[in-house]
């Protein structure tokens, strides 16, 4: 059922992408989780319009910016065209506060204009316009990471190993090879496009009065947390059923928030069975749940 879910959402923000930006557009995804769902984008705007964009996958990291040597070579590569940014998901908008900035930073610096409407599968935390829904939803490469995003790690950039002149940084796994599923998450999910024209209309005409609504609802959320919970860092908040399983799998778990009415869960709260979490009832407006990190200077 997920990878139609995916199919119907990475359909629709298609549509929002070319309603919105045209054909002469470059998808560019932010590395990892974007990458996946400029696959996606990709495949149904040629599958549906026989439209084939070039599409890249780029650093951006939180507190050092965007790759601006690729930002470059890409815009070098295609004069004719402007760049719409790509992503899995929404969180707390951190990593959309950054494009932001970035876009920013980039026109001053380089009088190049950047249009920074990042497009996602799934909003939750409502931080965007160009989104395909804005259920909280497992999407794979949440959980998953390389071995669905191209067996690639999260960017870097170290002054001691890349040069100015050079790109951001990044680990490939070639040792996961064996179990890297990434082309069968792609295919997967395409496989779909053909039987999905219907859902993805009618996800058009229930998304027609979101497009231009921000509310950072999300955001709301996670201060409400922070403040009841006296959590000093913001980034020990982990909104959306993807950052929870993530938590859940690679991180210290303090507790579990979930909404009353929450669905899909059920692979969280084993989780959180097995690693004796404890799991609370909260009232969250965007997410389904939320998870809290440990902050190894508590008792």
């Amino acid at each position: 059922k997920f990878a139609k879910k995916i199919a119907v959402a990475a359909g629709a923000v298609s549509e929002v992408i070319l309603k919105r930006r045209g054909k002469s557009i470059v998808l560019v995804s932010l590395a990892r989780a974007g990458t996946p769902a400029g696959i996606l984008i990709k495949r149904y705007l040629k599958y549906r319009y026989n439209i084939n964009l070039p599409h890249y996958s780029i650093s951006i990291i939180r507190g050092k910016g965007i790759d601006e040597n690729a930002i470059k070579f890409i815009l070098a590569s295609h004069p004719d065209r402007e760049i719409q940014f790509v992503d899995g998901w929404t969180g707390k908008g951190a990593i959309t506060n950054e494009l932001n900035k970035a876009c920013h930073d980039y026109e001053k610096k380089h009088k190049v204009p950047l249009n920074s409407d990042l497009a996602v599968i799934a909003d939750p935390g409502h931080c965007t316009s160009i989104f395909g829904t804005r259920e909280d939803f497992l999407i794979p490469s949440a959980c998953l990471n390389a071995t669905v995003s191209g067996l690639i790690s999260r960017t870097v950039h170290k002054g001691k190993i890349i040069d100015e002149n050079d790109f951001h940084g990044v680990k490939y796994y070639k040792e996961l090879i064996n179990e890297d599923v990434s082309n069968l998450f792609v295919d997967t999910v395409s496989k779909e496009y053909p039987f999905i024209k219907e859902e993805v209309e009618s996800s058009l005409i229930n998304l027609s009065s979101e497009f231009h609504q921000v509310s950072w609802l999300g955001m709301k959320d996670v201060e409400k947390i922070q403040n009841e919970f006296d959590i000093k860092n913001i980034h020990f908040i982990k909104p959306g059923i993807g950052e929870t399983t993530r938590v859940l799998l690679r991180r210290i778990p303090w507790k579990i928030l979930i909404r009353e009415d929450a669905k899909n869960i059920e692979h969280i709260l084993q989780l959180a069975k097995e690693r004796e979490v404890p799991v609370e009832t909260y009232n969250l407006s965007a997410y389904q749940c939320c998870g809290i990190i440990k902050s190894m200077g508590e008792k």
